[in-house]
């Protein structure tokens, strides 16, 4: 079925796209060309350590993107999905094309000089090329999942997701490097604290480790605001993506471009460009959580008339820490079994509360029914043991409550 928030264009190509056991063998496929090229390239002590220095702080990233997204979680499998993507298929179609319009733009018949081919690379084909690529897994899910889009958190956790895989990929790539450059130069031990090695940690990994994810994050907001829209502004869903990822490529160029420049440079960059787009970006995420308590507060209340849920639930459903109180409850009395089920009864009415609201702002698509069952199915599948703790923390003092 295809989803009624699509623009027209993507309407027709949504037939079109991958299924899940193509992707179940493409997305490997590239990601094991991905390796190989990298370990031709690395060597295999370059591409070791650059494996592990480039895990470091993707399990910080993906804690984060988790932690924003936890009130109504996607997919685990789309969120997969969406980090083999970046890891693996988007990388592969970066390294491939980034080099072959270098290439063809620079050749003896292009206007371009080659001695220009690096800024050339640097400030368009990579900003335009990567973030298109990126840009692609946020498409895919926004069309094959739209259920997982309640709006703009989603559009953002699921670029953030992404971004995190190819900056990992990349990471990998750029550090291997570094570190085959050092010990082919005789460096070693101690000798590294102040090699490329260094040099390219301290900036990729300690100093901007979420600059892929903050670029691709534009993309989904772009994303998350045509998913909110009332379905007969075709126009408007169509170009509020394009816009996103034009923002993406933008500040990718920026960023890229400060590489040239001196530290003083690099700083400027960094705090009046990099720092208040990460800044916007937590705000906007903090604000839309926010927002989801409040349509929870203002929809619920309709499923408690039908006798889904509970007048008495209620405040235990708004209040984050409530929402935590509950699943300590529910873990207290009945173990893992219990968390997970509270957990997934707060995420399904969280859910049903958010597609309520797109039905009334007229941007739900016709599968509103059948979404809205299963949803229903989810609550009263959890309702059991989910139920009295969720009771039990909405009546509870929480100050006595957290202090025992």
């Amino acid at each position: 079925m295809r989803p009624s928030f699509a623009p027209r264009f993507f309407e027709r190509l949504s037939p079109y796209l991958p299924a899940r056991r193509a992707v179940a063998v493409t997305l490997p496929l590239c990601g094991l060309i991905v390796a190989g090229l990298i370990w031709r390239e690395t060597g295999f002590e370059g591409f070791s350590a650059g494996l592990l220095l480039a895990l470091l702080p993707v399990p910080f990233l993906l804690g984060a993107l988790r932690w924003v997204d936890a009130q109504a979680p996607k997919p685990w499998r789309a969120l997969a999905f969406a980090f083999g993507w970046g890891a693996c298929a988007a990388t592969l179609f970066a390294l491939v094309t980034n080099g072959l319009l270098v290439r063809l733009l620079t050749d003896e018949a292009a206007t371009i000089a080659p001695t220009h081919a690096d800024t050339l690379e640097l400030t368009v084909i990579a900003p335009v090329v990567e973030e298109s690529s990126k840009a692609v897994a946020v498409l895919l899910l926004f069309l094959r999942r739209p259920h997982a889009f309640h709006g703009i958190l989603a559009g953002i956790v699921t670029a953030g997701v992404t971004a995190t895989g190819f900056a990992f990929t990349e990471n990998i790539l750029y550090l291997g490097s570094a570190f085959t450059q050092d010990r082919a130069a005789g460096l070693g031990g101690v000798d590294l604290l102040g090699s490329r090695t260094a040099v390219t940690f301290f900036i990729r990994v300690v100093l901007a480790p979420a600059a892929h994810p903050v670029f691709t994050a534009l993309t989904g907001v772009g994303f998350g605001l045509a998913a909110v829209l009332a379905r007969d502004r075709r126009r408007a869903r169509g170009l509020l993506p394009l816009a996103g990822l034009a923002a993406a490529m933008g500040l990718h160029s920026a960023w890229n471009a400060s590489a040239s420049m001196d530290v003083f440079g690099v700083c400027l960059v960094y705090g009046l460009v990099m720092i208040p787009v990460f800044c916007l970006l937590c705000w906007l995420a903090t604000w839309t959580r926010r927002r989801q308590l409040r349509v929870v507060e203002e929809m619920l209340p309709l499923y408690v008339a039908s006798g889904w849920l509970t007048a008495a639930e209620l405040p235990a459903l708004v209040s984050p820490r409530r929402r935590s109180l509950s699943r300590r409850l529910a873990r207290k009395e009945h173990g893992y079994a219990g968390w997970r089920a509270v957990a997934d009864y707060q995420a399904a009415a969280t859910s049903l509360a958010l597609l309520r609201e797109q039905a009334e702002r007229k941007a739900a698509g016709p599968d509103f029914a059948a979404r809205e069952r299963e949803l229903l199915d989810r609550v009263r599948r959890h309702r059991k043991l989910a139920g009295p703790p969720t009771i039990a923390a909405a009546r509870s003092d929480l100050g006595f409550a957290i202090a025992g």
